[in-house]
């Protein structure tokens, strides 16, 4: 697979990932978030599970369960922190924070555990993403400024970053679909008891089953094993910065379907977004050379 075509296929998960925001506003008020978060987990990983049971597609012998073990970990932990942070301090704070944050954390963790320096092209690219990614949010009015829900926000991208980097080490034993079948399969039995917790009145209506399917199927099965595939050939801190894609099509789809109107800050903001993902989408596509800082 061209390296190019590995950070496209990144990118197209990214935007299924931004799919989300608009796709829980079909999904009943009164069902709490971290029980979306962890139903979808249920669907996307169980049910790929099963199928490839039934087709006999996936071998468990000399499986890497102790970097899939960390990788539900850090994604399961990733939804309480997440959805968390966003019940204490606000939709816009806890996105832009998170995945603000993730790509930087991404490139310490490679730096620090892979000895891997973060080359200019990134460093660009990334500058790029996360200032437009503030610009994006920064006019959005009623803003809470949760000391404990911005720690909750940076842990939340700290631990995205440690997913990418577990998982990586899992699709150099296996390939990406049984991957992310195992992974979320995991993941789900450890957010389980969450569905006996908080309130999920709702969920098993029409409107709530079809959320929760398009939700576990579109937004976790298919964009976690884009993602995988992409991160196969490329680094992860790259693969975390062009996870920004996410709020920028959160952003363009609140525009087009909610109806939501963005101030010129935020169009500037998701410019600079853009140019940052497409810099290092680009950039990808050439022969790596090792310019550090």
């Amino acid at each position: 697979m061209p390296q190019r075509i590995s950070y496209l296929f990144v990118l197209l998960g990214a935007i299924l990932w931004g799919t989300t925001g608009t796709a829980q506003t079909f999904m009943p008020q009164t069902v709490h978030p971290l029980a979306v978060g962890a139903s979808r987990l249920a669907v996307g990983g169980f049910t790929l599970l099963v199928f490839l049971l039934i087709v006999r597609k996936i071998d468990f012998r000399n499986w890497p369960w102790k970097a899939t073990l960390l990788s539900a970990l850090t994604m399961a932990v990733f939804q309480y922190c997440f959805f968390t942070s966003i019940r204490l301090t606000g939709i816009a704070i806890g996105t832009v924070v998170t995945i603000g944050s993730a790509p930087a954390f991404s490139g310490i963790v490679e730096w620090l555990l892979l000895k891997r320096r973060p080359t200019r092209v990134w460093i660009i690219a990334t500058s790029l993403a996360i200032i437009g990614c503030v610009l994006l949010f920064s006019n959005t009015g009623g803003i809470i400024v949760n000391p404990i829900g911005i720690s909750l926000s940076l842990t939340a991208g700290l631990l995205f970053s440690f997913y990418a980097l577990f998982n990586k080490e899992v699709l150099e034993k296996v390939d990406a679909v049984p991957a992310v079948a195992v992974i979320f399969s995991v993941g789900a039995i450890m957010l389980m008891p969450f569905l006996f917790i908080f309130e999920t009145e709702g969920l098993f209506t029409g409107q709530g089953i079809a959320t929760t399917v398009y939700l576990g199927i579109a937004t976790t099965s298919v964009a976690y094993i884009l993602f995988s595939y992409g991160l196969k050939r490329i680094p992860s801190s790259s693969a975390v910065t062009l996870s920004l894609a996410e709020p920028l099509t959160a952003a363009v789809l609140s525009v087009l379907i909610v109806g939501e109107r963005l101030s010129n800050t935020s169009w500037m903001g998701i410019a600079l977004l853009l140019g940052g993902i497409l810099v290092l989408t680009f950039s990808g596509g050439k022969k790596r050379k090792e310019y550090l800082i």
